[in-house]
């Protein structure tokens, strides 16, 4: 009974008053006519949706790819390049793009584009050694040593007891700029360097209570972080990166000893350029001229007794110290001191510090990153996709045709300080740049240790936006109120510490590098 009211239920849907049944088939046959149209305007709607994603993407993002696909593009076309070149090449430029126009972790990209320039080409060997590559281990122990250094209070005792000392507003900033340049021996991260004079930056602001020099400060303090850097080997991952790509490529390296001996007198130099230029900038003579009152002075740490954990600290960076400045005697490498010296902060009943503790202080995203930089570095070096690039790089400037040392010297600190503007991580500007330069090296028969040594310095200077260093953007707005560095004011001073510091490499290199063993 239910089927027979269902049935015919169904026939007066078919059947309503008033229309014939025929005549509904034609209606409903008329109205299935236009439907070629709308196919034609479902095809326009599916191509419209790409363009109206495309739209929505950021304008950063579509640089991205459309470099990217430019890159590919040029990597495909017919020549007599070997496919893993080409791979390499691809790499490198998309890893270039991604890093400087994308939001990407730089760790992920840089893991990708090992893997795309090494996995296909049948080097995975190469990619896998890349995590036991010396340097990696050296920066693990390096964050262990700096947490340690600055969890015991000893890096912050240095710059209190010197600050402490300071009379006047010139005073305080020139205390400020001695007691950071001994940091880069201490902290090799300038990151770490960064987090060590934070507090410290907070307390002076704080009881100094004017606008005007905590913006002094907040743009002394990490610009110093950053051109102490080239005091020592250790001061940046970038110097790391080069050393190892110079020994992978010719079998010269620079030891600790030597790099302190180039570096030290130009990261002092540098250091009191910044002083110089950052007072005459944003300080008034007035300002400069005023006395700081005993109260607001900060009392020198320095006189009270050194805590177990800074005597124990002291004594084993000291001994890191030794380690790494008599490497030629020993045969231990910087890695294997630093390791060393890392186990010992981190032992049981002698330490400072857990192992879980030390372990938590390693910027493991950081480990993962030079790792795969490296596995990218090396496939372009071992590709001989960096004697590609540098016809390219170099063509412009036209470097490989200059003879003179002093003309050299100009273009290569001049391409190597830039550098910063495009490519705004300080390791990739060594992955990128340092390859090219060595190629340069061989072809113009040049010293591929100074050429290495004075890109390095180069590399290392990154001031003009806060995005180029972390140190830079620790010190942004650092006081939470306003008065911290201002992006507008940091383009100001690198205005003029830009060409300042290309003249003063050129400088350094007449009067110091060529006479010690650096000459091009």
């Amino acid at each position: 009974m239910s089927t027979r009211v269902e049935v015919g239920q169904e026939r007066e849907r078919e059947h309503e008053p008033g229309q014939v049944p025929g005549r509904g088939q034609e209606q409903a046959g008329s109205d299935e006519r236009p439907a070629r149209p709308t196919r034609a305007f479902s095809a326009r709607a599916s191509l419209a949706a790409p363009l109206r994603a495309w739209a929505r993407l950021h304008i950063r993002t579509r640089w991205a790819l459309a470099l990217i696909t430019a890159i590919g593009a040029v990597a495909c076309l017919p020549g007599e390049l070997p496919a893993e070149m080409r791979l390499a090449l691809f790499a490198f430029g998309a890893a270039t793009v991604l890093w400087t126009l994308t939001e990407l972790e730089p760790g992920y990209v840089a893991l990708g584009a090992g893997l795309l320039a090494c996995i296909p080409a049948g080097r995975q060997e190469q990619f896998f050694s890349a995590l036991g590559n010396d340097v990696v281990w050296l920066i693990v122990g390096a964050f262990i040593i700096g947490g340690a250094t600055a969890g015991s209070g000893l890096a912050a005792r240095l710059t209190s007891a010197i600050v402490g000392r300071a009379r006047t507003v010139r005073g305080l900033m020139w205390m400020v700029t001695a007691a950071v340049v001994p940091l880069s021996f201490l902290v090799p991260s300038t990151s770490g360097r960064a987090a060590v004079l934070l507090p410290v930056y907070r307390s002076l602001t704080e009881r100094l209570g004017d606008a005007r020099i905590a913006k002094a400060l907040a743009l002394l303090m990490p610009t110093v972080v950053l051109v102490s850097t080239t005091a020592t080997l250790v001061g940046a991952t970038s110097h790391l990166v080069a050393v190892d790509l110079l020994q992978q490529t010719t079998g010269d390296t620079i030891s600790y000893l030597q790099w302190a001996l180039w570096g030290a007198p130009f990261g002092i130099a540098a250091s009191v350029v910044v002083c110089v230029a950052v007072q005459a900038l944003f300080l008034r003579r007035e300002e400069r001229r005023r006395p700081i009152a005993q109260q607001v002075r900060l009392q020198p740490s320095g006189r009270s007794p050194l805590t177990r954990a800074e005597r124990i600290v002291a004594a084993v960076v000291g001994l890191a110290l030794v380690g790494w400045l008599t490497e030629p005697l020993h045969g231990h490498g910087i890695a294997a001191v630093t390791i060393i010296a890392a186990v010992v902060l981190c032992a049981p009943g002698i330490g400072v510090m857990k192992w879980k503790e030390g372990v938590a202080a390693v910027s493991w995203p950081l480990v993962l990153f030079v790792a795969g930089a490296l596995a990218l570095g090396g496939a372009l070096v071992e590709t001989g996709a960096g004697d590609w690039i540098v016809s390219s790089l170099f063509a412009v400037s036209g470097i490989e045709g200059l003879t003179s040392a002093l003309a050299l010297m100009v273009i290569i600190a001049a391409l190597s300080v830039t550098a910063h503007l495009y490519v705004t991580s300080h390791t990739v500007r060594a992955i990128a740049l340092i390859p090219p330069f060595l190629a340069l090296a061989a072809t113009a028969d040049l010293s591929p240790v100074a050429v290495v040594f004075i890109v390095s310095i180069g590399l290392d200077y990154c001031l003009t936006l806060p995005v180029s260093s972390k140190a830079l953007l620790v010190f942004t707005n650092a006081d939470g109120d306003g008065q911290g560095l201002d992006p507008r004011d940091l383009l100001r001073l690198s205005l003029v510490l830009l060409p300042a510091y290309i003249a003063l490499m050129v400088v350094t290199y007449e009067l110091w590098w060529k006479h010690t063993g650096l000459a091009l």
